[in-house]
Order: structure tokens, then C-alpha cells, then sequence
């Protein structure tokens, strides 16, 4: 398969299922706003949504895919279909027990999570009765994650891509239909997240049965291949996600700011994820079972010009991603959530999270660049040591940020983290002689910056002023963002098509 090819199917997917995200997250905002109910709502869905991330998404993905494609690649059909049955098994059980225990204490953790909630008892009781309702989410996705691991391996991109999709449906329907019949109503995105995840787990099941690869209950905790994916899965967990980690620990400060601090942080984080799916992800997930083939094959040129095309796409996309997301910050949250209870004082403080978020979004996708140039290669020292320092410097510019900046200092800080995290990773793959860049990169970049820089001057002028965004009405809304974010890709593309670039330049096929 062509990893372009790949690349566009992948982030097709993901950008359905960010318009439907927002689509979900503008209903949410229009029938909630930005108050305590959706404060209480945003910590309860926080911690298994970052569990989802670290252990689901996260590291079970980087350990699993390598050692998978190591199997798929040397040891044939048995021993695949042997390992995949045991390890499903393993973490049916194990995440069962953690979804359990989460429910058990869910008052700890909103207490963990959120301490500056413990003043508001009401407030405290609601985010309890929605975090029971959610921490299933974790079981149901682990199992999501351990399917697409399997089908991504063997280059059947579609349907994990696809799979997000019904978490947001799930969650419109209960906000659009079911909410009335909840008291408060807010109880109704928890089960709707709740059947978004009973339905994902569902659509997988058949693909793996296509697949001729639907596990078996089968119970060796001590295999080789499984104790070797759990040896990789602890350092996986803090070295992939860090930016998740940061991210809760920013809820917890950001507890003890005004109300609304938590949903203008979740808003723009909403906004931040656009890019980070479309491209940081989709990217990460069609490179590591090639880099694990490469690396299996022992093939370090081919590993190293696959991790050159890999960051090429990178800056190529997410370069005028960041400017755009910064630029038009303003208009995106007027269009997507400036309705109902959603107040012109959210918009600014929404705008202004969003805004410190779009400076560190080259170094978030980077890192889901990076990251699998050491994990495919089954390395989990290294991440680990610079994702303690990525922690540890994150959290001092929060405390050095949070006093005079409030909780745009929080985004900030996430921003610079992820940025110093991409850059210490990219110096170890350096230094270690793990990539060599290939020839044309000075050219490469002098064009991007000229693209980069028309495409800012055309937004610049066609943006006009914030105080017109909040007085067009919803269709003109739409109609003008929608100009400018095609105008301003039309320009930039067309800019680097007369500075030579072409589609052909970057096909490249999967391992």
C-alpha cells in the first residue's frame, strides 16, 4: 500500500470524526455552556479518556504493533494467531479489574483529580455519579485498541480510522434526545459515551473475523511475546503520552481558577486535537508497523528514509496547521461553540488557550513522529528519560506561567513541553545514527517558510475583526471560515506547487 494513500484514507476518517467531535462539543456547549455541570462532566471523562490515551492508545499500541509485526514477519500464521488470542486475554482481564476499581473509588480520584471541587459538595457528588458512569470507557476502548493494532499491522487502515466516529454519534444523540429525560441532564453524555464505547468494540469484532485473526480466550499470562509487550507497555505509557499526563495535572490547577477555566481549556484542547488526529496520529499509526518491518528486516537506510519522509509530512502539514489554528482561533470558536450559554467572554478565553496550544502544535504531532522511530525498534529507555525531563520542565513553566497568565499559561506550557520533548527525541535519533536526513532539507524549509508566510498575510486580511465574528449569524459564520481555511490551504498549496513541489515527490509504499 501506498503510505500516502494510507495517509489521506487515515485522516479522511479522523477528520469525519472531528467535524462530528464538534459538532458534539457545539451541541454540548449550546445546551451546557461553560458552568459547573460541564466542568463536573469534563474531570469525569478526563482520567478514562487519559487512561485510554496512556495505556489503550498509548502504550499498549507502541509495545503491541512491534512485537506483533516481529511475529507476523518471522514466525508465521500460529504463532500470530497464538499471541493475539493471549493477549487479548490478558488485557480483557486486567482492564476489567481497573474499570471495576475506578467505579469503587471514584471519589478519590474526582477528589485526586479535581481537589479545588471539594468546596462545592453538589458539584463534587455530580462529577462522582458521572465518572462511574464513564470509567468503562477504558475497557471498551483497550479492546478497541488492541483490534486496530492487529488490523493496522496488517495495513487494513479503514476501519480503526472509522471507529471514532460512533463515539461521537452516541454522545449528540444523548445531548440532542436524551438529556430531558435525565436529572441533571448533563448524566446524559456519560451513558451516551458509555454506548459509544459498547458500539466500537462492536464494529471491530467483524473486521478481525474478515481478518482471520478474532481472538480466543486462551490464558498465558506467561508467554514470551506477552511478558515481553507488558516489559514495553510501563515506559510506553510515560514516554508516548506526556502530553496527556500534563494535561490532567493542568486540570488539577486549573480547579482552583475561576469557573470555566476547565471548559475553556477543554474547548481549545478540543480545537488542538484537529490536527493532532488528523496528522500526528494518522502519520504515527501508518509509520510503525513499517519502521517495526524495516527494523525486523534489519534495514537501517530504509528505516532512516522512511522517518525522512515521515517528518517532511510532518512540517509539510502541521506547519500551516499551527499558523492557521493560531490565526483564526477566533473565528473557529465563535463558528463551532458561540451559541446558547456559550458567553462572548468564553469566546476570548477559549480564543486566548487555543492561541498559547497553536505554538507547541508542531512539537505535539512531532513527538507521534519521533516516538515510534525509537519504539519500533522496541527502545524504551530512551523516551523514558526524556519524557521525565519533558514532565519536569512542563510543570515548572506552570508554575511560572499559571500567576500572571491564568490558564492560558497552562496551555502554554503544554505547548513548549511537547515542543522541547520533539526536540530532545529528534537530537537522541540523531546522535545515536538511528536517522540520517537525506539530501534537499535547507530547500525544503527556505519553501515552506515562503508558503507559510503568504498564506499568513492572505488570513491576516481576510479574517477581519473578532467583534464581527460574534455579530454574523450562524450560516455566514460558516461561510466565511470556511472561505478562509480553503483560501488559505489554496494559497499555500499553490505556493508550493510553483516552488516545485509535487504529489509524486512524497508516495512512498508500506514496508
Amino acid at each position: 500500500m501506498n503510505l500516502l494513500k494510507a495517509l489521506a484514507t487515515v485522516s479522511s476518517m479522523t477528520l469525519l470524526s472531528r467535524i462530528l467531535g464538534f459538532a458534539r462539543d457545539a451541541i454540548v456547549a449550546r445546551a451546557f455552556g461553560a458552568g459547573a455541570m460541564t466542568d463536573a462532566f469534563f474531570v469525569a471523562f478526563k482520567l478514562p479518556n487519559l487512561l485510554r490515551r496512556l495505556f489503550a492508545e498509548g502504550a499498549f499500541s507502541q509495545a503491541f504493533v512491534p512485537i506483533l509485526a516481529e511475529y507476523k514477519n518471522r514466525r508465521g500464521e500460529v504463532e500470530t494467531q497464538l499471541l493475539i488470542s493471549r493477549v487479548a486475554s490478558l488485557l480483557f482481564v486486567a482492564v476489567a479489574c481497573v474499570s471495576l476499581l475506578g467505579i469503587i473509588a471514584a471519589p478519590l480520584i474526582v477528589l485526586v483529580s479535581a481537589p479545588g471541587f471539594r468546596d462545592d459538595l453538589e458539584k463534587f457528588e455530580l462529577t462522582v455519579e458521572l465518572t462511574r458512569i464513564v470509567f468503562p470507557y477504558i475497557l471498551f476502548m483497550s479492546l478497541v485498541a488492541f483490534a486496530g493494532g492487529v488490523l493496522n499491522t496488517f495495513s487494513r487502515f479503514m476501519v480503526p480510522a472509522f471507529t471514532p466516529v460512533l463515539l461521537n454519534v452516541a454522545m449528540i444523540l444523548g445531548a440532542l434526545f436524551a438529556a430531558p429525560w435525565f436529572d441533571p441532564p448533563v448524566l446524559a453524555l456519560a451513558w451516551g459515551a458509555f454506548l459509544g464505547g459498547v458500539l466500537q468494540v462492536g464494529l471491530q469484532i467483524p473486521a478481525l473475523k474478515r481478518l482471520g485473526y478474532l481472538p480466543r480466550w486462551d490464558w498465558a499470562p506467561r508467554d514470551e511475546g506477552v511478558r515481553r509487550i507488558l516489559y514495553l507497555m510501563g515506559p510506553a505509557a510515560f514516554g508516548v503520552s506526556i502530553s496527556q499526563i500534563s494535561l490532567l495535572i493542568n486540570t488539577i490547577f486549573a480547579s482552583f481558577l475561576v469557573t470555566g477555566s476547565v471548559s475553556w481549556l477543554y474547548y481549545a484542547d478540543r480545537l488542538m486535537e484537529f490536527p493532532t488526529g488528523m496528522l500526528g496520529v494518522a502519520l504515527g499509526t501508518i509509520l510503525l508497523p513499517s519502521l517495526a518491518k524495516h527494523y525486523s528486516d534489519n534495514d537501517p537506510s530504509e528505516y532512516s528514509r522512511l522517518l525522512d519522509w515521515g517528518l517532511r509530512m510532518t512540517l509539510m502539514l502541521a506547519a500551516p496547521a499551527a499558523v492557521g489554528l493560531g490565526m483564526l482561533a477566533g473565528p473557529m470558536i465563535a463558528t463551532l461553540f458561540l451559541y446558547g450559554e456559550f458567553s462572548p467572554h468564553d469566546l476570548e478565553m477559549t480564543r486566548l488557550a487555543l492561541v498559547a496550544y497553536s505554538i507547541g502544535l508542531i512539537g505535539l504531532i512531532m513527538v507521534k513522529v519521533l516516538a515510534p522511530g525509537f519504539y519500533a525498534r522496541q527502545n524504551i529507555k530512551t523516551p523514558v528519560k526524556i519524557a521525565v525531563v519533558t514532565l519536569v520542565a512542563t510543570q515548572a513553566m506552570n508554575l511560572l506561567f499559571i500567576g500572571p497568565l491564568q490558564h492560558t499559561g497552562l496551555a502554554l506550557s503544554i505547548g513548549l513541553g511537547a515542543c522541547l520533548n520533539a526536540g530532545i527525541l529528534f537530537y537522541k535519533l540523531r546522535s545515536l545514527g538511528i536517522f540520517q536526513p537525506q539530501t534537499g532539507w535547507l530547500a525544503f524549509l527556505l519553501k515552506l517558510g515562503a508558503a507559510l508566510c503568504v498564506m499568513g498575510v492572505s488570513l491576516w486580511f481576510g479574517m477581519g475583526q473578532q467583534s464581527q465574528w460574534i455579530a454574523y449569524d450562524f450560516a455566514e459564520r460558516i461561510l466565511r471560515l470556511s472561505a478562509l481555511v480553503i483560501g488559505g490551504a489554496g494559497v499555500y498549496f499553490a505556493i508550493l506547487w510553483l516552488l516545485g513541489f509535487r504529489p509524486n515527490q512524497f508516495k512512498r509504499r508500506a514496508a
